[in-house]
This record gives structure tokens, sequence and C-alpha cells, in this order.
């Protein structure tokens, strides 16, 4: 079996794009590298946050259903989505830029013995900065390198996912099983777990939980995690695998970006097996990526249709001088 190579993405609901992408462009310092709709709700924006190159394992995108309630976290949810920083004196360098801006945070803890800084956005969606100054496993992207953000103490990928369950036997026996993931640590209610090389980019925290009421998906809650699989053949004999464990799955879906397979693992719980290509930066030009609304082949035939059902948002960073802003 070829295994997973460790998290692809992470799909989160927002209140308001124009929101979301202040917050994460200039914020987080993130890179907007598509703006796209959600292929199954082509009313919905679909905005993808990523590195300088739009690499697998870096992305952080969002859907915006119009008129959807706010949702309330609580246990069998996707709970958190983890970001990954150099060092631990990037950490401090968050915590006095969250003062300035105003943004939650819990100050720096300790987190299986690496520095972590959590943090909330407008929805109350949740987040984890976590350093690589002792991590091993799989590699970091690029920063962006035109962004707000020092390089030294950019955000360079995605970190561990944590999340909460009330049925963890059950999941634990998902996690190894099913998905190859090993279980290599443990802090009170919390289990670490990882996959293929390890390491913050192949890692997910799950939390047992019993005592939180079920969490309700909405605005400011995790949609569903994805994870990297090589290409369109190990895609497929994930699904066999998938199948043959008696999961009801999507199937193939071809999602443009890349190819995709669906599966509800647990109450609560859906994961997503995503191949690392083809990429978001084949149909836009380096410079410019994330400025256009960009559909998919199949969508360009309504691009008329859609763009009267989605707002116009001012995405466009190229003409702009953006300074690296030191504290």
């Amino acid at each position: 079996m070829n295994h997973i190579k460790g998290i692809h993405h992470v799909t989160a609901i927002t209140s308001s794009a124009e929101k979301n992408y202040e917050f994460f462009t200039f914020v987080l310092g993130m890179r907007l590298v598509k703006k796209t709709v959600n292929q199954d709700d082509i009313q919905t924006y679909h905005l993808f946050f990523a590195d300088d190159k739009g690499s697998a394992g870096t992305d952080m995108t969002f859907f915006d259903f119009p008129g959807i309630p706010k949702g309330t976290h609580g246990t069998n949810e996707i709970f958190k989505t983890g970001f990954r920083v150099t060092t631990d004196a990037a950490l401090e360098y968050w915590v006095k830029r969250f003062d300035k801006l105003q943004v939650k945070h819990t100050g720096i803890q300790d987190l299986f013995g690496k520095k972590s800084l959590s943090f909330v956005d407008f929805d109350d969606q949740q987040y984890q900065l976590v350093s690589d100054e002792l991590n091993e496993g799989v590699a970091s992207g690029t920063p962006w390198q035109k962004g707000p953000i020092p390089l030294e103490f950019a955000i360079t990928g995605l970190g561990p996912i944590h999340v909460r369950v009330d049925q963890f036997d059950y999941f634990k026996e998902v996690l190894e099983k099913v998905m190859a993931f090993r279980e290599i640590a443990k802090e009170g209610s919390l289990h670490l777990f990882e996959v293929g090389e390890g390491g913050n980019g192949a890692q997910v925290i799950v939390e047992h939980n019993t005592v939180l009421p079920r969490g309700r998906q909405g605005f400011g809650t995790v949609h569903h995690a994805a994870f990297r699989v090589e290409d369109t053949s190990v895609l497929k004999e994930w699904i066999d695998r998938m199948e043959s464990f008696g999961f009801s799955t999507s199937g193939y879906v071809d999602r443009f970006f890349f190819e995709s397979l669906y599966a509800r693992v647990a109450p609560g719980i859906l994961f997503e097996w995503a191949t690392d290509g083809p990429g978001f930066m084949g149909d836009e030009p380096y410079e410019t990526v994330g400025e256009i609304l960009s559909l998919p082949p199949f969508l360009e035939p309504k691009r008329e249709q859609i763009e009267k059902m989605v707002r116009s948002i001012d995405t466009v960073r190229s003409t702009m001088k953006i300074e690296k802003e030191y504290l």
C-alpha cells in the first residue's frame, strides 16, 4: 500500500469571504493562490490560502455558504487547524503581532514537547501555530515572499490537525488499521498520531472528549481535512482500500487543481484524500495568482452565470507594496 504522505489541506467555513481574505492576507501573511467557487455549490466562494508556491500541505481553504448559521464547537468535530513556523522565536513575534492587532490567543504553551500558540479569528475559528524548531519529518513550504510577515517568522505550511471524538477506541482503530497512522505520544486526553515521514506536517492530535455536546457545523468550524497522496494511481488504491473496509465513499472526484476521494470516517469527521498535483499555479501567472476568479474548465461555460451569483472581491496584490512588519 502507498501510504498517506501527510496533510494536504484543511477546508473551513467563514461568515465573510471578504473578512477572511483580509485576515489571512494581512494578519497571517498567507498567499491567496486561488479565488474560485465551490464546485458543488457555485454560488459559494472557495478561497485557497497557501505558501508562496501553492504547495500541497500548506493550504487552508474556505467556503462562505450564503445564509449558513454560526457553528458550535464540541466533540465529534475537526476542532483546530495547525500552522507551522520555523522557530520558537517566531512564536514570540506572533504573540506581539496578535496583541497589536487584537487577535485573541492563549500565549505560548508546550504541546507534545514543542512550543505552540493557539488563536481564533473573527468567526471563532480555532487555529494554532506550532514551532518546527525540534521538528523532523515532512518538509514544510516556502513563506509568501511579498507578504507582510518577515520571512524568518512567517507561516510555512500546515501543522497538526486537532480532532475531538467521543468514541476514541473506534477512531484510533480507523487511524491505525485503515489509514496507517501510528500513535507516538499521549498527554492527558490528547493522543498524538502521525503517518508517513511524520513530523508536524503529518500529525493528527486526537482529543477523547465525552463531556462536550456534539459540535454543529456552520461558519467558524472546519468542513473537512485532506491528506496527501502521490498521484491518481495511489488515490485509486485508497478508494479500493476504504471501500474494502466498508466505508461509503465519494469515489473518484476530479477537482482540476487536484484529484480527490471523500469518506466520512466517524460521526462528524469528513476526511479527503487528495493528490499533490496538478496544483494551483498552472492556470494563472505566478505574479498575479489569486487575483481573478479562476474556474476549472468544466465550469468555464458557466462563467457569466457564476459572476452574477458571486459578488466581486478585490484580491489584487501585485500592484501593492506590502511592507514587512517587524515588531
